[in-house]
């Protein structure tokens, strides 16, 4: 079918005003940005902002304060216990010689658990096991938190880098279609050649305009993370590049089952039903509980004593048959034990393939990015050709199209293949354990030995913060106070009463 040349030009020029309108809003899209707004930002800034401001840490510390608490409640179950009671009657009767009068009778008590068959012991080491769990949560956390803050950060750097693909892309193209127009005023080109040019121009501008778009997301997304407005215009200070690591999958893996939080954690849960069997046992036992009680009965609330009275004893009690609910409890104990070590068991299968998964994808990236890099390097030269066999009238244009998109193919697969490879390294970081705060293997050792918690993260802290805990109403940044044993002292449980209150 022929086309007019009336409907030519009308297209002509409506591609032309499309081109113009298309590279004015790139512009003003690219240069027009609030400069109050704008910050420059490294990767160990994003991570440290990421602790400071990430909620799910603030939820592990809230859940570690749960547990020391629950340590604490545990310990006082054997402390005595003062209660005093008072009740108000009248009475009458023939016993009262018919009288009608009041009576008030004040019992106070002392009572002290003696043995309860292992129970409060158990709950105690129960209790401890979870603090520890607690304390290995929040560094699981802070790894986690410190990989997807990382990843956004690359996220931001690898569209940056596609940007800058596509704007040479685009350079290119231009100074091909200013040739073609060229040689097309003296005659040597189909004016075919000039729409191909212009509509190629065209693809590659809505390209940049889209990766555009995806580099300011993943500024959004980086900025919801870390705790900063989404509109902030950040100016990542770091570059995607290459570093060779000597490592072995057998020696990452082996650093894995050692350092992982969440294989302690494991441990842990393994600990507290074993703890939870030795518990219910103690139903098979006598219990042993002391008292002191002193009973008064008087006319008045607090005067006309009438009665005086007091008791001090030992007591004794055993469950000689409880028709089988302790064993019931043992036999669940015993269930929960083995799932417990299933879990374990699984959880160190489960890092195994982590490790193995983002080392092989270490791997495959690094032999991407040396085959990439050589692809850009053989591209570039195919795009010369294309453009010296045009311009000698030997080549097509069409030539020159496919050569220019291979080359900004060659090159984004240079840039991606760099993205995947330090996304990589920084899982891999992550998936084999690599500490932020504490060293998971001394904070155990610690632990076994019989020392508090404070203790256990004083002897496994990396950093003079870590050694004490952070609190739970801190917003930013996160600032650690320090306990000098599991049980706070009297003024320092006045104080987070006032502050809770508050």
């Amino acid at each position: 079918m022929r086309i007019s040349n009336r409907i030519k030009k009308h297209f002509r020029r409506k591609l032309a005003s499309l081109l113009v309108a298309g590279m004015m809003t790139f512009s003003i899209g690219v240069n027009t940005v609030d400069a109050a707004d704008v910050m420059n930002i490294t990767l160990d800034e994003t991570i440290q902002r990421a602790f400071e401001n990430n909620r799910t840490i603030k939820e592990s510390v809230a859940e570690r304060e749960n547990a020391y608490w629950s340590l604490s409640e545990a310990r006082r179950q054997t402390n005595p216990r003062v209660s005093w009671s008072l009740s108000a009657n009248r009475r009458g009767g023939i016993y009262y010689g018919n009288e009608v009068n009041n009576a008030f009778a004040h019992t106070g008590s002392i009572s002290m658990p003696i043995y309860q068959g292992g129970r409060l012991k158990e709950g105690r080491k129960s209790a401890r096991y979870a603090l520890s769990s607690a304390d290995l949560s929040l560094e699981n956390t802070m790894q986690a938190v410190r990989l997807q803050s990382t990843i956004y950060y690359f996220n931001v750097l690898q569209y940056r880098n596609l940007i800058e693909v596509y704007e040479e892309e685009i350079l290119t193209l231009e100074e091909h279609l200013r040739n073609v127009n060229a040689q097309f005023r003296v005659g040597t080109v189909a004016k075919v050649d000039v729409l191909e040019s212009q509509v190629e121009l065209a693809n590659a501008q809505q390209n940049l305009v889209n990766i555009q778009n995806n580099y300011d997301v993943a500024v959004a997304e980086l900025n919801n993370y870390i705790g900063l407005p989404a509109d902030t215009v950040l100016r990542p200070q770091d570059t995607l590049a290459y570093r060779k690591y000597d490592l072995k999958l057998t020696d990452c893996t082996a650093y894995a089952l050692e350092n992982r939080a969440d294989a302690a954690m494991a441990d842990y849960a393994v600990k507290r039903a074993e703890s939870a069997k030795k518990s219910a046992k103690a139903g098979y036992r006598p219990s042993v509980n002391a008292e002191i009680t002193k009973g008064l009965t008087t006319e008045r609330a607090f005067s006309g004593k009438t009665t005086d009275q007091w008791t001090a004893g030992i007591g004794v009690s055993w469950n000689i048959f409880d028709g089988g609910i302790t064993s019931s409890q043992v036999h669940q104990a015993d269930a929960e034990i083995i799932r417990a070590q299933e879990v374990a068991a699984q959880t160190r299968e489960q890092i195994q393939l982590e490790v193995q998964s983002y080392f092989l994808q270490l791997r495959a990236a690094e032999k991407n990015i040396a085959t990439t890099h050589a692809s850009v390097t053989l591209a570039e030269e195919n795009y010369r050709i294309a453009q010296v066999r045009y311009a000698a009238g030997v080549g097509t244009n069409l030539d020159v199209m496919d050569a220019s998109r291979k080359l900004t193919e060659a090159r984004s697969n240079y840039f991606t293949a760099l993205y995947s490879y330090n996304t990589a390294k920084a899982s891999l970081d992550r998936y084999m354990g690599v500490p932020v705060e504490i060293d998971v293997v001394r904070y155990v050792e610690s632990e076994q030995s019989g020392k508090t918690a404070a203790q256990s993260r004083e002897d496994a802290a990396l950093t003079s913060d870590a050694s004490a805990v952070p609190k739970t109403d801190e917003v930013a940044p996160v600032v650690m106070i320090d306990f000098e044993n599991d049980s706070p002292t009297p003024s320092e449980t006045v104080e987070r009463e006032n502050a809770f209150q508050q």
